[in-house]
């Protein structure tokens, strides 16, 4: 069918300015203690999120407090990039939040080994997710769940609806190398915003992108995991070989081009299809274009079945030293509910709730993307659960042969093997 271009209207951003909130009381005093007569339980929550703080204060603690009068909440975040160490030594000095937002995988599960999170088995709730959404927050064993997941970022590519007036949104691989030519011809648009200087982006909005649909998704990521599979078989060499045709489309100069410099030429109307994850929704709503479009990653035939990356990127645990675990845990089961789910994906659009209860989103184009979880089975990105924690690192491998494959630097099947053989030097699996 034509493109249609989403109904443009203003929703909730991630990136609301607010003045951080007061330290965190410690987890030993944790505020009033709850006694008899019902007195109010204070809660500390910790968070890399200073995006979210608004958010947090303005809608989501508000509808939680209305329900549970006496348990008040505070949101307290710390910068990104000081989050890890910071909560490191809170919580080895005893004094850090009642409840621990969860980076995906090994961060959080040392958290847990190191027994500064609880064990979730048994909350309510945590029946509502499934295994690809719990596998950023378990145990390798699978005995231990320890954070309730809250959210993911689902991988595609945003269009410029007035850039293809004339064009069909692509599913195959051969439509989307047509629409690109009808775009370059016109001459008029970039016909793909991205770029390879940060390297990143090369593996993350392509390589982890389109790839699930070759490797067919958890079939091929657990088979890596298990050693059943390699980086050298054909999945992986015609991913990259994929990513080495997008070179010709790509903005003058691309190896120069930033993750912020493809976000403006897209945002700015110069380009027409932006590589993307849905994280990237709020930032084109505020900032262009108007007509904003998406569709999912190619596959090679007409019916082939469809992979998405459905990326588990943030949870929620319980800090074990807390002075009110009833109170944490009667929490923790709020945001593993319903309620809680359609209030987060509505307050923060491209972020999406890993809950099997049903959403219903405000933005409808947001409601699109997630949608594709009804036709498209749901991955994660394939060197995030364990095969990245030895040297060379997997993730840091990826982006580098990735980005050297768009660039020409290197062949799919050098790419392939060199990241096969960091493998194999420290993951014993892949060394049968």
């Amino acid at each position: 069918m034509k493109l249609r271009a989403a109904v443009v209207f203003t929703v909730i951003t991630m990136f609301l300015a607010a003045c951080a909130s007061g330290s965190p009381a410690p987890a030993e005093s944790g505020g009033a203690s709850a006694g008899a007569g019902g007195e109010t339980v204070e809660l500390t929550i910790e968070s890399w999120r200073n995006d979210d703080l608004a958010v947090w204060e303005d809608t989501i603690i508000p509808a939680f407090e209305a329900a549970n009068p006496n348990i008040k909440v505070t949101f307290s975040p710390t910068a990104p990039t000081e989050y890890n160490a910071a909560l490191n030594s809170k919580l080895e000095g005893g004094s850090a939040g009642d409840l621990i937002t969860c980076r995906p995988f090994d961060a959080s599960l040392e958290l847990f080994t190191a027994g500064h999170l609880a064990s979730l088995n048994d909350l309510p709730g945590m029946e509502n997710f499934g295994d690809v959404a719990k596998s950023a927050w378990i145990t390798d064993d699978g005995a231990d769940v320890f954070c309730v997941p809250m959210a993911s970022v689902i991988h595609g590519f945003f269009y410029n609806a007035d850039a293809m007036t004339e064009a069909d949104e692509p599913t195959t691989w051969d439509q989307f190398y047509a629409l690109l030519d009808h775009i370059k011809g016109l001459g008029t648009y970039t016909p793909l915003a991205m770029g390879t200087h940060d390297q990143w982006e090369s593996a993350t909005m392509g390589f982890q992108n389109i790839g699930p649909n070759y490797w067919k998704g958890e079939e091929g990521r657990q088979a890596l995991i298990d050693g059943t599979a390699k980086f050298t078989d054909a999945p992986y060499v015609e991913t990259w070989a994929q990513l080495a045709a997008w070179a010709p489309y790509l903005e003058d100069g691309y190896e120069s081009v930033t993750y912020p410099d493809a976000q403006q030429l897209f945002a700015s109307g110069q380009a027409a299809v932006y590589p993307a994850g849905s994280w990237d929704l709020a930032f084109f709503r505020e900032n262009g274009p108007e007509n904003l479009g998406w569709f999912g990653p190619p596959v090679v035939a007409e019916g082939d079945p469809c992979f998405i990356s459905d990326h588990t990127d943030i949870a929620m645990g319980m800090n074990s030293a807390t002075a009110h675990p009833d109170e944490a845990k009667t929490f923790l089961s709020w945001v593993a509910s319903s309620e809680f789910a359609g209030l987060y994906s509505n307050a923060l659009p491209g972020f999406f709730s890993l809950s099997d209860e049903p959403v219903t989103l405000e933005d409808p184009l947001a409601q699109e993307i997630v949608d594709m979880r009804s036709d498209c089975e749901s991955t994660i990105r394939n060197s995030y659960q364990i095969l990245s924690r030895g040297e060379p690192n997997l993730e840091n491998e990826l982006w580098a042969v990735s980005a050297g494959v768009i660039n020409g630097a290197m062949t799919p099947e050098e790419a392939a093997q060199q990241v096969q053989e960091g493998l194999e030097a420290w993951y014993e699996p892949q060394q049968q």
